[in-house]
C-alpha cells in the first residue's frame, strides 16, 4: 500500500515544445508496483496548455480546481472543478487554462503508457 499527500510528490515540468506552463506529478505508477494504471496530477498555470495530440489509449480525467477548456470531439468544451471527462483512444485532445488560478486535474491512463 502507498499513502501520501498528492502535493508532496515532485511536480515535473511537461517537457514538450507544444506545452506551456504544465507540470505533472506521478501519484501512482510503475515505481509503486501499479500493474495496470497510472494516476497523474496535472497543473496548468493561467494561460497555459497541454499539447494537442492523440494516441491509442484512453484517459479518465477529474478536474479538481480551476477552469478552462478541453479540446475533444473536434471542438472546445468548457470545464471546471467537479467535471469528469472520458477521452477515448485516438481522440485528439488538449487542455487549456482560461481562468485566473491553476487548473488542476487527475488523469488516469493505462500503466503501459507510463509517461505519456
Amino acid at each position: 500500500m502507498k499513502l501520501q499527500k498528492a502535493l508532496s510528490v515532485e511536480a515535473k515540468p511537461v517537457e514538450d515544445p507544444q506545452a506551456k506552463s504544465v507540470t505533472m506529478r506521478m501519484l501512482v505508477g510503475p515505481d509503486d508496483g501499479a500493474p495496470n494504471f497510472n494516476m497523474r496530477l496535472f497543473e496548468i498555470a493561467p494561460g497555459g496548455w497541454t499539447p494537442r495530440h492523440k494516441h491509442d489509449w484512453e484517459h479518465e480525467v477529474y478536474v479538481l480546481k480551476g477552469s478552462g477548456t478541453v479540446f475533444a470531439d473536434g471542438k472546445e468544451h468548457s470545464l471546471s472543478a467537479g467535471d469528469c471527462i472520458f477521452i477515448p483512444p485516438n481522440d485528439e485532445h488538449q487542455f487549456i487554462n482560461t481562468g485566473n488560478e491553476p487548473l488542476m486535474f487527475l488523469c488516469i491512463v493505462p500503466q503501459k503508457q507510463s509517461q505519456k
